[in-house]
């Protein structure tokens, strides 16, 4: 059955081409692969010039037969595409629509990559990455050592709860197999490493996360390791920037409002994203950096190299998923959306709160990067609210305390470095020393300069 399709509705992008006839059928496979290389899906019209101009395509008895079997015929790996008519401002064309997860695809014996609406000619370098990025794509489809025991059955319910409240599930939760089975992230029974980073509490994730005192990574105040599935993952890791920035009190209106220096949204999306588009092929785990300057979250897996974080805030960026299967089950469960929209999101929430957010490639992986906005200087505050630390003991850890877990983190650090991490002057901090070494809790060993402190316990 033929459908009608509004006049001016087609153009070339780089997912979609067009050919005014089968004559050039061999460039369209040509282009199949390319775009295949690219995105992973795309279409191919017959009928239409490259201009959008709507010429028509004639069919015989066999135009489609040929055309499937052309395609067949001359790609590999094969794939198997979808070729239908349509009436386009009432003319007869032929759609192609195809999509493929085995690459780097091969047409007429050589491999293309789709850039912009051109079809360029892969190099053997451009070749080899493919072929590293098919090797982490199918990462998440390989069998867990896991068994099905080891799923967390509160957290799938917790999931399937969330995934029904979004309307994104039309089935509810029976038990582990049956549920996990209709989500993809089974292999005939047995669990994917897929279904292992997103269920199992016990699995080779982890998120390291440190509160540092200056403005690089010589001392710190706080660190910690956590462990879990990818979902505790992302709740342990929200919490920690929660409770290691700084607040303010908004009294404007009739009910206190406490206000995060950095948007609550734009730090959970980035979390979320750095879970999900990670390589989870590399061994390195993903990073939560918190300076006296900005708070870092590193993933570590690469962006695509052809994109710049920049396309996105303007809409031109498109969604390329290094792990499609973790990816559709978090956006199941809205923890996150598609279609590339994260940056964006992101990018809004912190320019609406007038924070400065960064997105820098580095050699191994990706880091979002939040400034924090100098509130102890007054910067940004209105007349009369006031600011907190949300610390574990929600700001009432002891200044000894604070000092005792700085000199652990380094014990050569100066009594001026110890000052600008716990925000005390050096007299109060001098005063907090004298009563340590009378306690015997710390000891100076050498002299001011040259020497290190050495403490009673580890904190």
């Amino acid at each position: 059955m033929s459908k009608l399709i509004p006049v001016n509705f087609y153009k070339e992008t780089e997912s979609v081409e067009l050919k005014k006839s089968t004559s050039e059928l061999k460039e369209a496979i040509i282009s199949i692969a390319a775009i295949l290389n690219k995105h992973g899906k795309g279409e191919i019209y017959f009928g239409i010039k490259d201009d959008g101009a709507v010429l028509g395509q004639t069919i015989g008895k066999d135009t489609i037969k040929d055309i499937t079997e052309a395609i067949s015929a001359h790609i590999e790996p094969k794939i198997f595409p979808h070729v239908m008519v349509e009436s386009i401002q009432g003319k007869i064309c032929i759609k192609v629509v195809f999509y493929g997860t085995h690459g780097p695809y091969f047409a007429y014996g050589r491999a293309y990559a789709r850039v912009g609406e051109s079809d360029k000619r892969l190099s053997v370098q451009e070749m080899e990455n493919q072929f590293i990025r098919k090797s982490k794509f199918v990462w998440e489809l390989d069998i867990s050592k896991k068994k099905l025991s080891d799923v967390s059955v509160k957290s799938v319910k917790e999931y399937m709860r969330k995934a029904n409240d979004a309307k994104r599930i039309n089935f509810r939760f029976t038990n582990i197999k049956s549920t996990l089975s209709k989500l993809g992230l089974l292999d005939r029974g047995r669990l994917t490493r897929a279904a292992e980073i997103l269920f199992c509490n016990e699995n080779s994730m982890e998120v390291q996360a440190a509160v540092f005192a200056s403005k690089d990574k010589i001392t710190f105040i706080d660190i910690q390791k956590f462990s879990g599935n990818l979902f505790s993952l992302r709740d342990q890791s929200e919490e920690y920037i929660k409770k290691h920035i700084m607040w303010r009190a908004d009294m404007s209106e009739s009910r206190r409002k406490e206000i995060p220096e950095v948007p609550i949204r734009a730090f959970s999306e980035a979390i979320g994203n750095s879970l999900c588009h990670r390589d989870y092929s590399n061994p390195k785990g993903n990073e939560i950096a918190i300076f006296k300057d900005r708070i870092e979250i590193y993933n570590p897996g690469k962006f695509p190299e052809d994109l710049n974080p920049e396309d996105f805030f303007k809409g031109d960026g498109h969604s390329v998923l290094r792990n499609p299967l973790i990816a559709e089950t978090m956006y199941r469960s809205e923890d996150i959306e598609k279609w590339a929209s994260g940056l964006k999101r992101i990018h809004e929430e912190c320019d609406t709160s007038q924070v400065k957010v960064e997105f820098k490639r580095v050699k191994t992986g990706f880091v979002v990067c939040f400034f924090r906005p100098k509130w102890e200087q007054g910067e940004g505050l209105k007349k009369g609210e006031q600011t907190r630390e949300k610390s574990k003991e929600k700001g009432k850890e002891k200044s000894r305390e604070k000092i005792l877990r700085v000199i652990a983190g380094n014990p050569n650090i100066t009594t001026q470095e110890i000052a600008d991490a716990v925000g005390l002057s050096i007299a109060g901090v001098e005063k907090v020393l004298r009563m340590l070494k009378k306690q015997g809790q710390l000891k100076r060993i050498g002299p001011d300069k040259g020497g290190h402190w050495e403490a009673a316990r580890q904190y």
